[in-house]
């Protein structure tokens, strides 16, 4: 099995269709959009350059418990401004890495600066069960 996870790659698995907000909107417009298209993070873009990200975690910390007004609270200043990022072509084994290592959830997938994909550990989870029952069933032919 670790050489088929070895072999994977990011693009293998990565969300392709990314949700994002342009950076002039407010906390109120990207809680909106999470809440529309049922999903906890947005990537955050200027010229659709993505510049952070902003989760449905920044949103209850920063606005929510603090009882602000998130119609008045500007994007740029929940957002996490220092995202992390992997390639298309990053071995799985790495994106599991970084995101261990920095504790975090997702990964954004850029390639030559332009945004092409994310990564959740959903994705990660997913793509690790199948991989488990796919091995499984070999073992269970190979002995059978």
């Amino acid at each position: 099995m670790k050489k088929l996870i070895a072999m994977s790659r990011v693009r293998d698995i990565m969300q392709k269709n990314v949700i994002t907000v342009e950076i002039g909107k407010t906390a109120q417009n990207a809680s909106l959009i999470l809440k529309e298209k049922d999903i906890s993070f947005l990537v955050v873009v200027k010229e659709k350059k993505p510049i952070g990200v902003v989760s449905e975690r920044d949103i209850i910390r920063k606005i929510v418990a603090q009882n602000k007004e998130a119609a008045a609270i500007p994007l740029e200043s929940i957002m996490s401004k220092n995202f992390k990022w992997v390639e298309p072509n990053t071995s799985i084994e790495s994106a599991v890495q970084k995101m261990l290592n920095n504790n975090i959830r997702r990964l954004v997938v850029l390639e030559n600066e332009k945004l092409v994909g994310v990564i959740t550990q959903t994705d990660l989870t997913e793509f690790l069960r199948s991989k488990i029952l796919i091995n499984s069933t070999i073992e269970n032919i190979e002995t059978n």
